[in-house]
């Protein structure tokens, strides 16, 4: 990457964060109040994360996020550019993340609609994971936007992708069993146009086989399927299914169906019900069907991903034909970088119904005012970078009263 490029990258990252108002990795770290697995929030000794960063060569930028056993910084490498860095005590490290982000990156390298898991870095300390960036949002953009009513074509979009996503990782043999709308990012490529829902945060994910019965609870409350509420739960690839519908619900209804203080109350009302119930939001016959048969109360009558993809929702006549014009001029646009060999152009890109526009995306996206510290924080960091790749040197000190001082390599 050279300086121009990285200059125009640090300043459309900035652009976008600037317009979001907060970004998407920080909403899926500090966001969870739901959560059943998260940990509450503990008094411990200072760690300055910033130091750990600049000993393993990285130039941190800003906090995403940060939690009882670690912290999410976004920062530069040398090698990717703009990624997050995730800082985990070891001790707290739960190896299943790291495992199963190496099975979907052996298996399925190039889906744009996974987060991609770069590589990790050997500390004494804390596991370092360097991940893919995501510079836009996350789908709470419009589940908690009770004035966004999606364009068809946009929602159509928007949910062929993520089951696109789910079902390649449910072919890895997998199961992530937290599908939530914190837990999909939204990331828009600077210069591309573009923007790809990933599934993130493989924390709890799972080899299938490997789960003959639950003997914890592992998700959010709201999007647990009814028989994760079971004692003696056979959890399978459709518990990602049924949160997958009850996220489609959310960002379309911005509710949720069933939503109870605790997991009792919510086992107790999941168990008076034979199905979920249709929202008067949703007017569409065709996509009530579909969702109707991803929150099907039985696993064994569950539509699979391979098949909701098959679904009228997608490959009637009608839905073929509800793209815009957008969305065809940028397919037709990147069907001759696709076929010239571009590495970072996808058989997706090429096909309009997979197109999710970044012009689209920036009709819902609040309006805030910029932080100028902020904007001045990354043109002094961009400044370091410049002097570190002119004059070969490393930032690696701590960072006291602004004041950052370059060590010779």
């Amino acid at each position: 990457m050279n300086n121009k490029e990285l200059k125009q990258e640090i300043q459309q990252q900035q652009e976008q964060k600037n317009k979001t108002g907060q970004n998407s990795q920080e909403q899926s770290v500090n966001d969870g109040q739901d959560d059943t697995s998260s940990v509450e929030s503990q008094q411990s000794s200072f760690v300055d994360y910033e130091e750990i960063l600049r000993q393993s060569e990285f130039v941190p930028i800003r906090q995403l996020g940060h939690g009882a056993f670690g912290s999410v910084y976004e920062a530069y490498d040398r090698e990717y550019g703009i990624v997050a860095v995730k800082i985990i005590k070891k001790e707290n490290f739960d190896i299943r993340e790291l495992e199963a982000a190496e099975i979907i990156h052996k298996q399925s390298p190039n889906c744009p609609f996974i987060m991609d898991h770069k590589q990790q870095k050997p500390n004494k300390l804390y596991q370092i994971l360097i991940l893919e960036y995501s510079n836009t949002n996350t789908l709470n953009l419009f589940a908690k936007q009770p004035q966004i009513s999606l364009p068809s074509y946009i929602l159509r979009t928007l949910m062929k992708q993520i089951l696109e996503g789910m079902h390649i990782f449910h072919e890895t043999g997998l199961v992530h069993r937290d599908i939530k709308c914190d837990n999909i990012l939204l990331h828009c490529p600077p210069g591309t146009g573009r923007v790809y829902a990933k599934i993130s945060d493989f924390g709890f994910a799972k080899k299938e086989d490997q789960i003959h019965e639950q003997t914890y609870f592992a998700g959010t409350l709201p999007y647990m399927s009814p028989e994760q509420f079971l004692e003696k739960a056979l959890i399978t690839q459709k518990v990602d299914v049924y949160a997958l519908g009850i996220t489609f619900y959310n960002i379309i209804t911005h509710k949720y169906p069933v939503n109870e203080r605790n997991i009792k109350e919510q086992q107790k009302k999941l168990a008076k019900l034979k199905s979920i119930g249709r929202p008067s939001e949703i007017k569409d016959d065709i996509l009530w069907d579909l969702l109707s048969k991803m929150l099907e109360f039985d696993p064994n009558k569950r539509i699979a991903t391979v098949e909701a993809l098959q679904h009228p929702y997608f490959t009637s006549p009608e839905a073929i034909a509800d793209v815009s014009s957008e969305q065809q001029k940028i397919a037709e646009e990147s069907t001759y970088y696709y076929n010239s060999g571009y590495w970072h152009y996808t058989k997706y890109d090429i096909i309009p119904s997979y197109i999710f526009s970044e012009s689209e995306i920036k009709k819902f996206i609040p309006k805030d005012i910029p932080n100028e510290n902020e904007k001045h924080l990354h043109l002094f960091i961009f400044i370091l970078i410049q002097l570190e790749i002119l004059l070969g040197y490393n930032i690696n000190s701590k960072h006291q009263k602004n004041n950052y001082k370059l060590r010779k390599i």
